[in-house]
């Protein structure tokens, strides 16, 4: 029998509720979301975590998601010691804990595995939509709904635009990095993630000033991001500034 839309919300209805009350406390929304995608990641189906977030105080949220932001964080910036996750540990898999190596030692997996669910069964469970409409059937104020009985097909890998998954690079006067540098950043982090990196076209000799990285996927721009405008980077002690790419408008 074929997993309809109905089976999809019904698995991860704790997931959806556990981003609403991450939402409910002021979270950006694209934080919400990737926090809420590690977390499923974290229960492996034990579902450990999102049964708890729902019943949270407020406050317990607020440290929950700071906890799984810094985790989060952690994955681009190469932080030597792993954030400490005590709240997740003490909630996930009957509090047996968290090897904080593992956040450490497969960055490249945990980044493919989010982008996975943020590209894919994530369109489902952060839906608000879907769900009012799955939680009136389930308390029978709706009748069989069509919407809800179509089968569930994970999303074939499609091509986004490229600047739907840019990011625009600045530099500090004087302390230009190479092409290549920005390349084997990401790519020691999380692997064949970008497609190509563009850089100031100069003259005279001048360093450039900015630059364009191109990742594979959109979801690679929002971890990055991870509900902020601005975020940066150390390459050779070197400070890069990241923001998502905005095209100039045509006014041709």
């Amino acid at each position: 029998m074929a997993v309809t839309i109905r089976d999809v919300l019904h698995t991860y209805r704790n997931a959806h509720a556990g981003y609403e009350r991450i939402i409910g406390i002021g979270t950006a929304p694209q934080l919400a979301r990737n926090a809420v995608a590690l977390l499923v990641w974290i229960d492996q189906g034990h579902d450990d975590l999102m049964s708890h977030l729902p019943a949270l105080t407020p406050d317990a949220v607020v440290h929950l998601t700071n906890e799984a932001g810094a985790v989060i964080d952690s994955l681009h910036l190469g932080t030597l010691v792993p954030p400490p996750t005590p709240l997740i540990s003490a909630l996930s898999h009957d509090g047996v804990g968290i090897d904080p190596g593992t956040f450490a030692y497969n960055q490249e997996l945990i980044v493919r595995t989010l982008a996975d669910f943020l590209e894919g069964v994530g369109n489902l469970v952060f839906d608000d939509r879907l769900y009012r409409l799955f939680n009136r059937h389930q308390t029978g104020l709706l009748g069989r709904y069509q919407e809800l009985e179509e089968p569930y097909v994970s999303p074939l890998p499609v091509t986004v635009p490229e600047d739907c998954r840019s990011m625009f690079i600045t530099f500090s006067r004087g302390q230009p990095v190479e092409r290549d540098e920005i390349f084997d950043y990401f790519r020691h982090k999380w692997g064949d993630c970008i497609v190509r990196v563009l850089m100031e076209k100069t003259t005279g000799g001048m360093p450039p000033m900015y630059g364009r990285i191109i990742f594979k996927r959109p979801a690679f721009v929002s971890l990055v991001l991870n509900g902020e405008e601005h975020v940066y980077i150390f390459i050779r002690d070197r400070e890069i500034w990241l923001r998502k790419y905005i095209p100039r408008p045509n006014n041709g």
